[in-house]
């Protein structure tokens, strides 16, 4: 079956934002120009021209009280609510999934892949980081862990509803392993490297992005460039706006969102990207570095597949053990060091951040923008768009080849 003629059904947990799962979304929108869009919930107007022009059908939870501003309040409910999608007619149905989107109960003759971000952070190895003191209020962290441990064995038995896993990583994928005892493929989400460019000028400050959720570690750079004295430009907003700012001293500034055009801008022009987080892949890096522009980061997790670290001998020992643990042929991965592209710190503390930095500046003369620049390009949307279409095609013709009923579950 050509993917041209296939009638493909693309589900996404939620729609009300531009993020990195968002645009993997859009490369599948123009990937099957026909895909009807399932989701729990659409904010109109907060996605890309292309998200948006599609049908888009949303689940019961679109019409529960402030579910625009508060739908994180109704997790109890996602599963439920994302089994109650009819789905029958489609020939794939291809989840984009951070949460439950990949639960969806598919008719017995639809091949499913889930394009996997990550298992659930909240409820499986990240769960501590949002409870802790200071991130929920005290019912929250109270309901939170009965409510993970629901969660937990759905997701562990709907797992089953999946033909094929694709990961963003090979980290995603190893936790896929772990978690649901799966093998997955790996592709690599894909990063627009023509929206980027080298500036003329770089200007005196660093560089933090992204959602304020806990996992993130924000305040960890705040902390650490109030202790610095330096300039640290924040974009972004989030369920820890008003704990991060209490916490900012007279150097970090904060810019809330910004345009894919102004980020851009800001990170071609920064002196680095500061990158304090554990990350199942993390575009921003390879935009950073689409700009020339050096990353500073928590080095584990998949950074560690993007960012080649001054101490190329700790990178080759990493790299050399998740290779061992994932079982890889030799030469799977392109993983031989090249320029560096940034610098790792080994422990989510202010300590270490803060030498991080100080490494940086006595360093900031190895890296260079136009290798920087051509490291991001092995990244490119272009290679994505090929490695996936080519992977899903083949996946099509072994289901129609062979095609099997799926047990209900």
């Amino acid at each position: 079956m050509m993917l041209a003629e296939a009638n493909v059904a693309l589900i996404h947990d939620w729609l009300t934002g531009m993020r990195g799962g968002e645009r993997c979304l859009e490369s599948f929108c123009e990937l099957f120009p026909k895909a009807d869009i399932f989701t729990l919930l659409h904010i109109p107007g907060s996605v890309s021209q292309t998200i948006e022009e599609r049908r888009i059908r949303t689940s019961v939870i679109q019409t529960l009280p402030y579910s625009a501003t508060c739908y994180r309040y109704y997790l109890p409910l996602f599963p439920w609510a994302v089994e109650q999608f009819t789905l029958d007619g489609y020939d794939l149905i291809l989840s984009s999934s951070h949460c439950v989107a990949k639960g969806i109960k598919p008719p017995p003759q639809t091949l499913h892949l889930a394009y996997l971000y990550t298992p659930m952070r909240y409820i499986w190895d990240m769960q501590d980081a949002y409870v802790a003191a200071g991130r929920m209020g005290p019912v929250s962290r109270l309901i939170l862990p009965a409510v993970a441990e629901r969660l937990r064995r759905w997701d562990v038995t709907v797992n089953a509803r999946v033909d094929h896993f694709i990961a963003i990583s090979y980290y995603v994928a190893d936790r896929i392993r772990r978690h649901y005892g799966r093998e997955a493929a790996v592709i690599y989400p894909p990063v627009e490297t023509a929206r980027f460019h080298i500036a003329e000028r770089t200007d005196d400050y660093y560089l933090v992005a992204g959602a304020f959720a806990p996992y993130k570690r924000i305040d960890l750079a705040i902390e650490a460039f109030n202790r610095l004295r330096r300039r640290l430009v924040i974009v972004g907003e989030g369920q820890e706006r008003s704990r991060l700012r209490h916490m900012a001293g007279p150097t970090i500034e904060f810019l809330g969102w910004r345009s894919d055009r102004e980020v851009a801008d800001l990170l071609s022009r920064c002196r680095a990207l500061v990158f304090p987080g554990e990350e199942d892949f993390g575009i921003l890096p390879v935009e950073a570095m689409a700009c020339g522009r050096p990353v500073i980061a928590y080095g584990k997790g998949g950074v560690t597949e993007t960012v080649i670290p001054l101490d190329r001998s700790t990178f080759n020992v990493q790299r050399s053990e998740l290779k061992d643990s994932l079982n890889l042929e030799p030469g799977t991965r392109n993983l031989e060091p090249g320029t560096p592209t940034g610098i790792f710190f080994y422990e989510q503390t202010v300590e270490a951040l803060v030498q991080a930095v100080d490494l940086f500046e006595r360093s900031s003369d190895r890296f260079d923008p136009e290798a920087l620049r051509a490291h991001a390009f092995t990244f490119d949307r272009s290679i994505f768009e090929k490695r996936i279409a080519s992977y899903i095609g083949e996946r099509l013709e072994e289901w129609k080849r062979g095609g099997r009923r799926r047990r209900p579950c």
